[in-house]
């Protein structure tokens, strides 16, 4: 990438991030009689997919690996306060039933949703799904053509970005580990495979001076060239909107349901 003046997040792809945690909760197996015989059911599963969670829209689509009673659902704010609540009932819908539950999205941000699944015979599997995320504000770093360099001119921005972090870092530990996501891009000036070197480069140099100034939490980087635009042009334009990186605070990795790309997140 050539010229590289950094632009921030997408607005588009924020609102379609969606984090996940995989904490659970379950009744112990179900015994039934067979035949005068006790057999012992495998484990209640609740399976869900991330995009069959459509936060916005106030739905959640899953499946048991029993026959479904009913699906109960509690939205919570970052503070803790209930948001809303739900419950859908199935009426023994046989296993694997796509089972669909929907709530009234609430005008405050969710930070956490709990859904459990109920079986017909008494056992519940629970799923706690944790959406929230920060967009971190901030100035984009400039870099020199074909470095990944911080110029000692370009540090009050990422001073400012830091400032930012530590004011929010309290409200959001009670939800879970946070890291700091750090995402670089570029235009399609370059070939693919240099811009996709040059973009990680970048982002690693964010986040090691984040940890030299005491950042204090998990932090994970990758660069993604040139896959990502923001504005989409043809190969070769110089696009200053797509050279940007984003800096986000999140429970787990971000998901950008638009876009075939994964991020291959490193640990820093």
């Amino acid at each position: 990438m050539r010229g590289p003046s950094l632009r921030g997040f997408c607005p588009v792809l924020l609102a379609l991030l969606v984090g996940f945690s995989a904490a659970a909760a379950s009744a112990p197996r179900a015994a039934v009689a067979d035949g005068g015989q006790v057999k012992r059911l495998p484990p209640l599963e609740l399976r869900l997919d991330p995009s069959d969670v459509d936060i916005e829209g106030g739905q959640i689509r899953c499946e048991l690996s029993r026959p479904a009673a009913k699906l109960v659902l509690k939205v919570l704010g970052v503070d803790g306060a209930v948001l809303a609540q739900a419950e859908q009932a199935f009426e023994a819908a046989p296993a694997g039933t796509p089972l669909v539950i929907r709530w009234q999205p609430p005008a405050e941000r969710v930070a956490r949703i709990e859904l459990f699944g109920h079986d017909t015979s008494g056992y519940f599997k629970g799923i706690a799904i944790t959406p929230w995320s920060f967009e971190v504000p901030h100035e984009d770093v400039v870099f020199r053509t074909d470095s990944a360099d911080i110029d000692p001119a370009e540090e009050r921005k990422l001073a400012a970005s830091l400032a930012l972090i530590e004011k929010e870092l309290p409200r959001a530990r009670q939800l879970g580990q946070v890291t700091l996501f750090i995402l670089a891009h570029t235009d399609r000036v370059g070939s693919v495979e240099y811009n996709a070197k040059l973009s990680t480069r970048r982002a690693l140099a964010i986040g090691r001076w984040f940890a030299r100034h005491g950042v204090g939490i998990a932090m994970a980087y990758d660069g993604v060239g040139e896959s990502m635009p923001k504005v989409e042009t043809p190969d070769e334009v110089a696009e200053p909107r797509n050279r940007r990186v984003d800096y986000m605070l999140a429970i787990e990795p971000p998901r950008f349901k638009r876009s075939r790309v994964t991020p291959a997140w490193k640990r820093l």
